[in-house]
């Protein structure tokens, strides 16, 4: 998540360079860096649950499953924006940049008290205005909550609470997630 925006502009080119080079993740808003906070024990553990299911699932198509260290790139209204978003799945052969990717089919974030109104509502909107993205999936990790948002759906949000709940994401050729697995081997309610 961000949390403190440098007050100076910076070109996407020096940004680029300046991630190269920083020990810290920054997103990048419109020529601004917002630095990124570190992740919790519980959220690093359903990112690694999404990332082993749906990389299996995926290997039998030319996609790629990434985990929150590489960029997605996104031009809205003219303005360049670079997020870090927690998973994405990328099947276009043509979208290989070295550090980033601008045209997933699936993307994932993880709620955090801090990201929360940022993941449902600003990046929510970002989201969904890149062509090939066909699901947004955010996942609490405070309880077993999930909202997918899937463009077949004009994009609103459908809300799974049910452990034995299987959402069908419809990109890769077709990945199902059981609930389940997302939250496999974490303790939720407790800190």
């Amino acid at each position: 998540m961000t949390i403190q925006p440098n007050s100076h502009f910076l070109s996407v080119e020096d940004y680029l360079a300046g991630e190269e080079q920083s020990e810290l993740r920054h997103e990048y808003i419109d020529g601004q860096v917002y630095a990124m906070t570190g992740a919790s024990v519980r959220h690093n553990l359903i990112a690694s649950n999404l990332l082993v299911a749906l990389r299996s699932q995926s290997r039998r198509s030319t996609c790629q499953v990434f985990m929150s260290d590489v960029k997605l790139r996104l031009a809205i209204a003219g303005k360049d924006i670079f997020y870090y978003p927690d998973l994405m799945v990328c099947c276009d052969p043509a979208d290989r940049a070295a550090y980033y990717r601008s045209k997933p089919c699936l993307i994932v974030e993880i709620l955090s008290d801090s990201t929360a109104r940022v993941d449902r509502q600003e990046k929510l909107f970002a989201y969904i205005q890149i062509e090939s993205l066909q699901a947004y999936l955010i996942l609490s990790q405070e309880a077993l909550y999930a909202t997918l948002h899937r463009r077949e759906d004009d994009w609103r949000g459908e809300i799974f609470t049910d452990p034995r709940s299987m959402l069908t994401l419809p990109c890769a050729g077709g990945l199902e997630l059981p609930l389940a697995a997302a939250y496999e081997g974490i303790a939720l309610g407790t800190d």
